[in-house]
């Protein structure tokens, strides 16, 4: 694992985004959100840790899966209150990974290239070896912009285990969405969309995390694109941008938390909707409850879940932490509803 030393801060700077996972000194895997991190932390949340009477097995660690945020946030405050640190630039307590206590960093590209040139892969490896050959061929993008993340990249998954996919650059994301739209829509093998049980075992699971009601959620999840089942496996696409679409670091912009709100806004552009995180334009704005603010300009998310949440043209109900974010490149503010962060928070057609 390579730190780059920054001699202007006399700290050390890992490049990691959405997709990779870093393992700490205590065996506590973690993955990584979004682009911008701290100089010498990275936000991540804790995925797996060890325990005894976990179901997952490596290297002879018995591993723990943990899934709610909620619980990430929990067993942190319990057992590890040292990765829980207050972020002044996101005015908010988040998990954040010191550089110096990362044993291994897993990059989901660097994986499937092992998995391309494996002669032993089990059933899960080949299927997520074969969603991504398929993909690259029809999309046809570098395989250098693929990569294969979640439980496999850390080999830790099960035979039932779901196949993340992560896709880098935006014009690549765009191409693999309309090839997985393509196929999705003529319901064809090997990929298909979700049916309606398909649609209620989800929502069992997510709503321990999301406020949702089911027929609110159907209408939402039954029409995305970078969900469904491959091979009859689960499998999710992430959506990332590459670096040089980045165009900001940490500290560029500060974000200050307002309070908790619930809006009803018209979606003015979806073209951000498929990305992690995904940002959604809104404008004819009215705050249903919470703090009176000027006007919130978008509905932003971290969490993979509400991507493709609306489109453009739609009403929708959202609920979320207002902020008020301030770019100190430019000396501009705006308010943004930040959504995902909170077992309460929640964005459905109105």
């Amino acid at each position: 694992m390579r730190l780059s030393y920054l001699s202007t801060t006399g700290r050390y700077q890992m490049k990691t985004r959405e997709g990779d996972f870093v393992e700490t000194c205590e065996d506590l895997i973690f993955d990584a959100k979004g682009l911008v991190h701290p100089a010498n932390r990275i936000i991540a949340f804790v995925r797996y840790l060890p325990d005894e009477k976990g179901e997952r097995k490596r290297n002879k660690v018995t591993y723990r899966k943990v899934y709610s945020l909620s619980n990430r946030y929990e067993v942190l405050r319990q057992k590890f209150p040292n990765y829980l640190i207050y972020d002044p630039v996101f005015d908010e307590t988040l998990c954040e990974v010191p550089v110096t206590n990362i044993r291994k960093r897993y990059k989901p590209a660097e994986k499937l290239q092992k998995l391309r040139h494996s002669k032993t892969l089990d059933k899960t490896e080949s299927e997520a070896l074969q969603l991504a050959e398929l993909l690259k061929e029809r999309a046809t993008i570098p395989w250098k912009m693929l990569g294969i993340s979640g439980s496999i990249l850390v080999g830790l998954h099960t035979e039932s285990s779901d196949i993340d996919a992560v896709v880098y650059g935006s014009d690549n994301c765009r191409k693999v969405h309309s090839v997985l739209n393509n196929f999705l829509k003529e319901q064809s093998e090997p990929f298909r969309s979700y049916n309606r049980k398909d649609l209620k075992g989800l929502f069992d699971f997510r709503s321990k995390d999301s406020a949702s009601d089911f027929a609110s959620f159907v209408r939402t999840e039954s029409r995305k694109v970078m969900q469904g089942k491959f091979m009859g496996r689960d499998y999710f696409m992430r959506f990332v941008k590459d670096w040089n679409e980045l165009g900001e670091k940490y500290g560029d912009i500060q974000y200050r938390n307002v309070g908790v709100a619930k809006i009803q806004a018209a979606i003015a552009d979806d073209s951000e909707a498929i990305f992690t995180p995904c940002v959604y334009k809104i404008d004819n704005t009215q705050i249903l409850g919470g703090p009176k603010v000027g006007q919130i300009e978008e509905i932003v998310s971290f969490r993979g879940r509400f991507c493709e949440q609306a489109r453009i043209g739609e009403i929708v109900i959202a609920q979320g932490k207002v902020e008020r974010v301030v770019d100190n490149r430019c000396s501009r503010e705006h308010f943004r509803l930040l959504i995902g962060n909170s077992p309460s928070d929640s964005m459905i057609l109105a």
